[in-house]
């Protein structure tokens, strides 16, 4: 079909800016390549590997580094950052440590004494607390309203609290986190979306760790980044051994064990 002057020109026009988009893209080096839709049978598939990995370690030994976000009654995002280490020798053994800019705290279990250890103000308690870790953490949290979101992957469980309230999952793609190789996954329950990346290979386990909180304004984040990842821990790990001018107190006494400055509004308000 022969076509008119305005037509061919039209033509000609888009044409030429196809094939200088074309040009452009690939002196730039940039591509765009279509990717298969997440899927979120891949998603649960790939958080169960790495928990049945986790849950057969025996013995465990991580550095982490950890941010928590607040909002200001202005609006303003602050961001609180902390580093830390964690010993864990199933069934009962726990040795925790976190050092920020307000506090330097330390927790040991041996599988009857729980202490807490607050190095700053030389003070610690001690509480009665026998059985496994897995009801240390869930003592800690119900009865003394002791909450650390990492603390789900030390649990035997940790795939069914990962997934408990869990309403959508997404496999994302493949991201990389400290220059290590990961499997990024998405996943949202009511009130939080949470994202984690997986370290791909023969050891599925978990690099970055992102909770956001829907349900107070400004969407605040906790983020915790495990740096290294060892199944060794050394034999006195967990026997406490306070320093001689330490002072015993009570565990309601022991003032400045979080992870925020005193008088920081964490929560914010509820939207």
């Amino acid at each position: 079909m022969k076509m008119t002057g305005i037509a061919s020109n039209s033509t000609r026009q888009i044409m030429w800016r196809t094939i200088l988009t074309l040009c452009v893209i690939v002196a730039s080096g940039v591509f765009f390549i279509p990717r298969p839709q997440a899927q979120s049978d891949d998603a649960t598939k790939i958080l169960k590997t790495m928990s049945d990995y986790i849950a057969g370690q025996k013995s465990i030994s991580l550095t982490f580094d950890a941010d928590i976000e607040v909002i200001t009654s202005e609006m303003q995002k602050i961001q609180f950052t902390s580093s830390g280490q964690v010993e864990l020798n199933r069934p009962d053994k726990l040795r925790a440590v976190r050092t920020g800019g307000y506090s330097d705290i330390e927790l040991v279990f041996d599988g009857k004494m729980l202490t807490i250890n607050n190095k700053d103000s030389k003070s610690y308690a001690q509480v009665d607390v026998p059985g496994s870790t897995d009801q240390l953490i869930d003592t800690l949290r119900e009865k003394h309203a002791i909450v650390a979101p990492g603390a789900d992957f030390l649990l035997s469980g940790v795939f069914n609290v990962l997934t408990a309230d869990v309403i959508n999952s997404k496999h994302i793609g493949v991201g990389v986190v400290d220059g290590v190789e990961c499997e990024h996954l998405a996943f949202r329950n009511l009130d939080t979306d949470w994202q984690i990346w997986i370290e791909t290979g023969a050891r599925p386990i978990p690099r970055k760790y992102v909770i956001t909180n829907k349900g107070v304004v400004g969407a605040p984040q906790y983020t915790l980044r495990i740096k290294e990842w060892r199944t060794a821990v050394s034999a006195d790990a967990f026997t406490f051994k306070p320093a001689q001018d330490a002072k015993k107190v009570a565990l309601e006494a022991l003032a400045d064990i979080d992870e925020l400055p005193p008088g920081t509004l964490a929560a914010g308000d509820k939207k």
